[in-house]
């Protein structure tokens, strides 16, 4: 059924789960039997001892010297060589001691066909039935070494171990997928490892074989259901792995069938196979190859303590950025507002200059500065017109002269009181005391100001009244004044309509001054418009 596990896969997610011991087990007898020849029934009961004397008589049979063939596994040199013999149907423990290896003349590989010349021997404290080799000879490649290079230049060929063919490892990964078998020493590495670095990454454990006939096909049915599952239980890499062990052990990760699932696998896969000499073809397909289950783990899931230390670092250069931008940014709001202080003073500054020759061009253009002017001037005409006619007069006929000056004099008298007495009329007619003769006033406030609206009143206001033959005052009463405009009148109403005293309009043929300027002044107490 799809998105369930294999038949013997079992997903767990508890970090505390430990996998069974594997050193469960019929307990010993606390001493042996007295006697090693006693029985009960058709066994026969004996001491350890007695066994492994039985054992060493037993071999004592086999021939003192042996030519065995076989492929070199799980070769291990620590002063003497250790390693096993194989074949397709069974493995032998092997031990060359130092002096013999030296007489050999290479090295041994795994994986490489020998014939090892020696005896048979067994170490009854160690439990152990071992061959002796005393001389080795180099034959080549063995059958499985042979099997795993043919795999491999067809792995290669089909483009499985190219690395841009491989996914990167999530940065941070919020759960891992283990396939590995439940009893094995690798599962404790894993967990442990997990445990001490990142404890907020969940583990989900795959049960399955790791060696045997079936291995091969039970991690390739795990990879494929996880691939297909893995957004459902939120996995974010794959974690294969497996213990130590000798080249059949391991077998199971160089099937063909296992390399394609992981590179049909969706997520990362990384692979940990075997100890650092290792190499398995689940390896060299997978995302990321690790020496060892730890470093898988390593390399899967953060360092909590670094990660604190990564943060505590970027928090540190970020306040350090953040004073740093704050200072910048102080100062230049400071340089702004001494710029713009500066602008503001040469501002006023410039605006004062500009008030100031304003002012002075305003005190030049006043009346009494342009009369002032004008009267200078005058003076200085008078003076220069004296000085003509005195001039004039000592080269004229005084007499004649006088006669000429008062007959010029009667006559500009003539005019002159002509048009005075026209003026007179005009000034008469225009004159706003005779506008008040005529029944008219004028109201002003306390301050001068002629009152044009009832709404610059307001209640309790002291108030002037002008007539034409005096004034008197008074108090505004009652509500804020309505505005009353008297009918037909065009004024908006937020101009009110000023009377107009009627009068003669002013003759063309009447006198003007000398500077032909027409001074009228018919509003002189404010009756026409203008504020007095």
């Amino acid at each position: 059924m799809r998105g369930a596990p294999p038949a013997s896969s079992t997903p767990s997610t508890s970090r505390k789960q430990k996998a069974p011991g594997s050193d469960a087990g019929v307990t010993a007898p606390a001493s042996p039997p007295a006697s090693p020849t006693s029985s009960t029934g058709d066994a026969i009961l004996m001491s350890v001892s007695a066994l492994a004397t039985l054992i060493g008589d037993a071999l004592q049979r086999v021939p003192k010297s042996l030519r065995v063939v076989g492929e070199v596994s799980g070769f291990r040199e620590r002063t003497h060589w250790y390693f096993d013999l194989k074949d397709s149907e069974a493995v032998v423990n092997c031990v060359m001691f130092a002096s013999a290896a030296r007489k050999a003349g290479f090295m041994l590989e795994n994986g490489r066909s020998v014939v090892a010349t020696g005896r048979v021997d067994f170490y009854a404290k160690g439990g152990k039935v071992s061959f002796l080799c005393e001389k080795i000879e180099h034959v080549g490649a063995g059958p499985l070494e042979l099997r795993f290079r043919r795999l491999v230049a067809e792995i290669r060929a089909l483009g499985w171990f190219d690395p841009a063919r491989k996914r990167p490892l999530p940065t941070f990964a919020r759960r891992i997928a283990v396939i590995t078998s439940r009893t094995g020493a690798a599962l404790q590495d894993v967990l442990d490892t997990a445990r001490r670095r990142c404890p907020a990454v969940d583990i989900l454990i795959i049960d399955v074989r790791v060696q045997g006939d079936r291995a091969a096909s039970e991690v390739a049915a795990a990879i494929e259901w996880l691939g297909r599952e893995h957004g459902t239980w939120g996995v974010d890499a794959l974690l294969v792995t497996r213990g130590g062990g000798s080249a059949e052990d391991l077998w199971a990760f160089n099937e063909k069938i296992v390399a394609q699932a992981i590179v049909n696998c969706p997520i990362p896969v990384v692979a940990a196979i075997g100890h650092e000499t290792d190499t398995s073809i689940a390896e060299l397909v997978a995302d990321e190859r690790a020496a060892t289950p730890t470093q898988a783990v390593m390399r899967l899931i953060p360092d909590a303590a670094s990660l604190l230390e990564q943060v505590e670092a970027l928090d540190s250069r970020l306040r350090t950025l953040v004073d740093r931008t704050i200072s910048g940014q102080r100062r230049r709001t400071e340089d702004a507002l001494r710029h713009l202080a500066s602008s503001l003073r040469l501002t006023l500054a410039h605006a004062r200059s500009r008030l100031e020759r304003l002012a002075s061009r305003l005190e030049q253009n006043r009346p009494a500065a342009a009369q002032a002017r004008r009267e200078a001037r005058l003076h200085a005409a008078e003076r220069r017109l004296s000085a003509a006619i005195a001039a004039r007069m000592a080269r004229m006929n005084l007499p004649a002269l006088e006669t000429n000056l008062r007959d010029a004099a009667t006559r500009n008298l003539r005019r002159s009181r002509e048009a005075a007495t026209a003026l007179e009329r005009t000034l008469s007619a225009v004159s706003p005391l005779r506008v008040l003769a005529r029944g008219y006033s004028v109201t002003t406030r306390a301050d001068g100001r002629v009152i044009r609206a009832p709404g610059e009143v307001s209640p309790g206001e002291l108030i002037q009244t002008r007539v034409s033959d005096g004034h008197f005052g008074s108090t505004v009463e009652g509500e804020a004044p309505t505005r009353v405009r008297p009918a037909g009148a065009a004024s908006p109403p937020d101009e009110p309509a000023t009377p107009t005293a009627p009068g003669p309009a002013p003759s063309r043929d009447r006198w003007s001054p000398p500077n032909k300027r027409a001074r009228t002044s018919q509003d002189q107490l404010g009756l026409f418009g203008a504020e007095a």
